[in-house]
């Protein structure tokens, strides 16, 4: 049986800093990260038993929400790590940029409206740029815990994590100033091959 693997950085624990810690990434993706691909590894196993030696619907309903669960997160992280650079930030250009104006009226309404999606998170969750391909569009969607709220054919382009873990030890509870540092690292390069990929 295959399983999941932590993806290695694309830059350095430090890279991001000052607009994220080193100490923040470090914890985040050895830590946080890791616990989501171990925790995606340990209900595969334990749905390959469960299909060995049966056992009741709950307990295989159980399982079916952790998988979801853990492989979001995993996903989810693959796609932040991927979605931010040192040399980030600015705005996006080219065939990107046609399509956020086209979709969402242009980089300063997609901005506002990521960072009011972002901000309205209530608990734990994500705010995400995605492509949805029913409509041919470009969405603005809020993701709750890993795995809900972003519609099913949506494929995420950009994702803004905003669990406390993603940012507590350095900007406390101010999440205003986590989202507005997000947007000087980010990825356009990464999003507009994104979207290139499935549009």
């Amino acid at each position: 049986m295959s399983v999941y693997t932590l993806p290695d950085l694309p830059y350095d624990y430090g890279a991001l800093e000052p607009h994220l810690s080193a100490e923040i990434v470090e914890l985040h993706h050895d830590k946080h990260h890791a616990a989501y691909v171990k925790g995606a590894n340990d209900t595969l196993e334990q749905l390959a038993e469960h299909r060995e030696k049966g056992g009741g619907p709950a307990l295989l309903n159980a399982l079916e929400k952790n998988l979801a669960f853990h492989v979001s997160g995993h996903a989810l992280h693959s796609l932040f790590w991927q979605n931010m650079s040192p040399d980030g930030g600015g705005e996006p250009d080219g065939a990107l940029a046609t399509r956020i104006e086209a979709d969402l009226g242009g980089y300063q309404a997609m901005r506002a409206q990521v960072t009011a999606a972002a901000m309205g998170v209530q608990g734990s969750g994500w705010a995400a740029l995605a492509y949805e391909p029913l409509g041919d569009k470009v969405v603005v969607t809020q993701i709750y815990d890993h795995q809900s709220n972003t519609p099913t054919a949506g494929t995420p382009l950009l994702v803004l994590d905003m669990w406390e873990h993603a940012f507590y030890l350095q900007y406390k509870n101010v999440k205003a100033d986590w989202v507005e540092a997000f947007w000087n690292i980010v990825n356009w390069n990464d999003v507009a091959t994104r979207l290139s990929d499935v549009s």
